[in-house]
This record gives C-alpha cells, sequence and structure tokens, in this order.
C-alpha cells in the first residue's frame, strides 16, 4: 500500500460515481477534494441529467453494501420483476428477468441516490465543493483550476492525482486530450429520446402494474416506463432521430398526438399531463464513448461514463460506474502507487466497459424489436429450462449481467456461445416440446466450461 500523499486526491464530479468513489476513499484514511460544477442538490434541489430514476442491478447494490448504503437506498427503490411487454394490439405479457423475486432490478430516483451518496461522502471525511467547474489542469505541476461560475471566482488547488467522475463531457477527459493519445470514439445512435410522465391514480397509487418496466416495443423504436416511490412513472420515448417515423416527422404537438394516438394507444390515456410533458421537455440525444487510454501515468485517471458512455438500454451505466468505482478504491489501496492502480484498474475495467456497451447496443434491439417475436419468445423458454438443467454451467446472459457479479466480458462471450446452442436447438421448432433436450444437453456440456 502507498503512503498517503502530501497533497489530496481530488475528483471533478460529484455526481453518483464521484460521490462514492469519494466514500470509499476517505473511509480509507485518503484525503479526498470533490468539486462539482452544480450547486448543491441538498440546498438548490436536484438538477438531474438523464433520466430521473435508473435500474440498481447486483453490481451497483455490491458496491453500495461495501459504502454501507445498501439499507438507505433500498428503503426508496422499487422492484422490477421483468418486462411487462405491451403489443401493438394489445395483451400485456410479463417476461421475468429472473427465475423468482431473488432475481429482480430495482427502480431508484438517481437525485435521492446522489444525496445519500453526497451525506455518505461527508460523514467519511471527503470535502466537496459545490458550483466549481473544472477550468483547466497543470498536469506537470499537479494543480487545477476551477471556477466558480455564479459568482466568477477562480481557485487553484494541488492534487497528488486527478479522477475524473465528471460523466461524458467530462472537463477532466477535455484537459487530457492536448496531453495523452486517448484514442476517442464517440458513436452517435441516431435514436434520441424525450420523457413524459404517468402520474399517479385518483386513489394516489399506481395506474399500471409497478414492479415491473414496462415496455411498448414498435420495431425500430420504443416506449419504457419505470416505476417511482411517488407512484408515478417515468415514460421514456426512444426514436430515431430522422426517417420515418422519427422526431423529425413530428414537427408539433398534434402530430407527436397522432403518432402516440396510432402506435401507442393504450399508453396516451396514462399520460393526462402529455402535451405539457412533450412541449416542455426537450429530446436528447443517445451514443457511445470509448477510449483506448483512461489514465495518464500516476496523475489522472478517468473512469464512469467520462471513460465509457454508453446506450441506458441494459440499465447497467450506473451499476458499471459503481463496479469502475470498487475497482480503482481496490487499485489505490493495494498499489505501491498511483501510476500502477491506475494501469491495473484500466487493465482490468476497459475490456468490461467495451463489452456492457456492446451488451447495451443490442438489448435496444431485442427490446424494440424482438419481445413479441414468437422465435424470441421460444429461446427465452429454452433458456430458463438450460438454465435448471446445468445450474452452474448455463446461465442466461441477462442474469450474468444484473444478478452477479461476473466480469461483462465473461458475460459478453458465454452469452454468444449460449445464443448459438438456442438458435441450434431451436431451429424450425415451434415448442419446447419439439426441442431435442439430449442433444442440446450435448452442446452445453460440450461448449461451456462450468461457471
Amino acid at each position: 500500500m502507498q503512503p498517503k500523499p502530501q497533497h489530496p486526491i481530488t475528483i471533478a464530479g460529484a455526481g453518483l460515481a464521484g460521490a462514492l468513489l469519494a466514500t470509499l476513499l476517505a473511509r480509507r484514511g485518503w484525503a479526498v477534494e470533490v468539486f462539482e460544477k452544480r450547486p448543491d442538490p441538498r440546498r438548490k434541489g436536484y438538477e438531474g441529467g438523464r433520466s430521473i430514476n435508473l435500474a440498481l442491478a447486483e453490481r451497483g447494490l455490491d458496491a453500495l453494501r461495501q459504502a454501507g448504503l445498501q439499507d438507505v437506498v433500498m428503503a426508496q427503490a422499487v422492484m422490477m420483476r421483468g418486462r411487462m411487454v405491451h403489443p401493438l394490439g394489445g395483451g400485456e405479457q410479463l417476461q421475468r428477468y429472473g427465475r423468482d423475486d431473488s432475481e429482480v432490478i430495482w427502480s431508484v430516483h438517481r437525485g435521492r441516490l446522489n444525496i445519500a451518496l453526497l451525506d455518505a461522502a461527508e460523514a467519511a471525511g471527503a470535502k466537496i465543493h459545490f458550483s466549481h467547474r473544472l477550468d483547466g489542469v497543470d498536469f506537470d505541476a499537479r494543480r487545477a483550476r476551477f471556477v466558480n461560475d455564479h459568482d466568477r471566482t477562480a481557485r487553484e488547488l494541488d492534487f497528488e492525482a486527478l479522477l475524473g467522475c465528471d460523466g461524458a463531457g467530462s472537463g477532466v477527459r477535455e484537459a487530457l486530450r492536448p496531453r495523452l493519445a486517448l484514442g476517442e470514439r464517440f458513436e452517435p445512435l441516431g435514436h434520441g429520446y424525450k420523457e413524459l410522465e404517468i402520474p399517479p391514480a385518483a386513489d394516489g397509487g399506481f395506474r399500471i402494474e409497478p414492479n415491473a418496466l414496462h415496455i411498448w416495443p414498435r420495431g425500430g423504436y420504443m416506449c419504457i416506463a419505470l416505476p417511482n416511490t411517488e407512484k408515478t412513472f417515468t415514460v421514456t420515448l426512444f426514436l430515431p432521430m430522422q426517417g420515418e417515423p422519427s422526431f423529425a416527422t413530428l414537427p408539433d404537438l398534434a402530430a407527436a398526438r397522432d403518432f402516440f394516438a396510432r402506435d401507442f394507444a393504450d399508453a396516451l390515456p396514462l399520460l393526462p399531463e402529455f402535451d405539457a410533458d412533450w412541449t416542455d421537455n426537450p429530446v436528447s440525444g443517445l451514443g457511445t464513448l470509448s477510449l483506448q487510454r483512461w489514465h495518464l501515468d500516476g496523475r489522472a485517471v478517468l473512469l464512469g461514463d467520462a471513460a465509457h458512455a454508453m446506450v441506458p438500454f441494459h440499465g447497467q451505466g450506473m451499476n458499471c460506474a459503481f463496479e469502475d468505482c470498487i475497482a480503482l478504491d481496490r487499485h489505490i489501496a493495494s498499489s505501491a502507487d498511483f501510476e500502477t492502480a491506475f494501469a491495473g484498474f484500466e487493465a482490468e475495467r476497459r475490456p468490461n466497459a467495451d463489452a456492457i456497451q456492446a451488451m447495451a447496443l443490442e438489448n435496444y434491439v431485442e427490446m424494440r424489436d424482438r419481445v413479441d417475436d414468437a422465435d424470441y419468445l421460444l429461446q427465452r423458454q429454452l433458456e430458463v429450462k438450460l438454465a435448471e438443467r446445468h445450474p452452474g454451467r448455463f446461465m442466461p446472459r441477462y442474469s450474468m449481467v444484473s444478478f452477479t457479479t461476473i466480469p461483462y466480458a465473461t458475460a459478453f462471450e458465454r452469452g454468444k456461445v449460449q445464443r448459438q446452442i438456442l438458435i441450434e436447438a431451436t431451429r424450425g421448432r415451434a415448442s419446447l416440446d419439439e426441442v431435442d433436450f439430449d442433444a442440446t444437453d450435448a452442446l452445453v456440456r460440450e461448449r461451456l466450461a462450468p461457471l
């Protein structure tokens, strides 16, 4: 373990990852200072970025347990057992995520979670400075400059290491760009999103099934709805930016209403504030950010969305960032110096970030195009059956990602093998009764090593 430095570890960004990392490092006795460009949400009110609620899975829960925050977060979480699919022709259907209620994910409020993490960071001894935007870094002198955009004051701070937890628009990444060949690549999805809200019912309860993530798949686009503890649902329309249909073909409120009346007829009555939500809430873009380098020797490192922003369709952005925090804390604690720690962290996490980014993109196609297809439903049935027949060897990819801490890269590669087995076993078949289980069992034993 390296000796404690003269200057503090400095974290840019006091969002979910920055606050959690500050808690972990401060608890180990490091001097930690955090700078956040937004005002303190505990005093100014939460100024959200993307969706107000998030899907918390086992990786995120594992990190919260290690920070001692599981109980306070779970007290405000809503269980989601699976996907409630709403086909165009009606007749909703629940597709469970796992075997039973031991394998679920949780809808959590981004703002309340951030506040809980900020409180924990300060309780652990971290100092948090709000309304301070990173304005420049002298990496040779290990000095960072921060500006308060409200009163235009500036301050400079000497740091031992600068940790970039400041999101997809990272100021630390911007400062690193002239000094480091980042190998930066941003791939826009070509689809955007707009948020709406389902309010509570007249009796104060939920208007639709609360313990599910609702999906209205429409082939190429979709709506989803996640429950909140206030008995509301955050509804998100994902739609291409161009083409037919697209946000470009919805130039006004009347066109949007007609579109929903045609393609989401059962959802529209649940949205009494549709007109105001559509008018007031912007269309935001989506994309994947990847880097070939995450750190500058022992002086700076990027993590979370600053290093690997992803599309939200596997619900793993926050969970992946939390796992980054756990890994970086572990490498710092066990390494002789920051350079060794940062190199080890990047070597461990970059392949896993690449894997979950790819799986998130694949999951968008599955959610919008496949969840109501007969071939998908048969493969899903077989997947569950094979998991029962081969415990410890065959585990659905979604389960590996959401209900375990198996490395994302392992889940990705095993998922490819398992998908091929499912395709071969169900080709030309209409039901599980027609599947040759002897041959399929042999494929599982032949192609999949025990987990």
